[in-house]
């Protein structure tokens, strides 16, 4: 039986390919998503990947994935240093929850090392561009096997 997961992404991120490439890379959402439903294949995983800019719909979508998902990959975008509201979205979800970001939040602006999301994810996977999010799958798998 195939896990579905839920593939959360946040403000900003529909810009990819093109907002700050030397930061975030040349790689479009598209292209991030068509690679997680690839991993996700062999991993006997579905995916419902989304974006939205707005953190209420974020916070909806999270409460749905309590719901529908097995488990939770999420790219908050600037809600991650931010959002208490995502942050308690998270803590209601009782899923595995996996942290990703495109870049190193740790190597770059103060503000950007704080994570609300962090003090509800299992993990974090930072700073390797849209291969980040075929790591969070992996671990997401790992977790949901484990019954996280």
């Amino acid at each position: 039986m195939a896990k579905n997961v839920s593939i959360l992404n946040g403000p900003n991120l529909n810009l990819l390919g093109t907002r700050q490439p030397e930061i975030y890379g040349a790689e479009t959402l598209a292209d991030v998503e068509a690679r997680c439903r690839e991993a996700a294949q062999t991993l006997s995983m579905t995916v419902d990947f989304r974006q939205s800019n707005h953190e209420g719909e974020l916070v909806t979508w999270v409460q749905q994935a309590r719901e529908e998902a097995q488990g939770l990959m999420i790219n908050a975008g600037a809600y991650t240093h931010t959002s208490v509201a995502l942050l308690d979205a998270l803590l209601a979800c009782q899923r595995p929850i996996v942290e990703v970001h495109l870049s190193n939040i740790h190597r770059r602006e103060a503000f950007r090392r704080r994570s609300y999301v962090s003090l509800a994810a299992h993990g974090m996977i930072c700073g390797f561009g849209g291969h980040g999010y075929v790591l969070g799958l992996r671990a997401l798998d790992r977790l949901i096997a484990d019954g996280a």
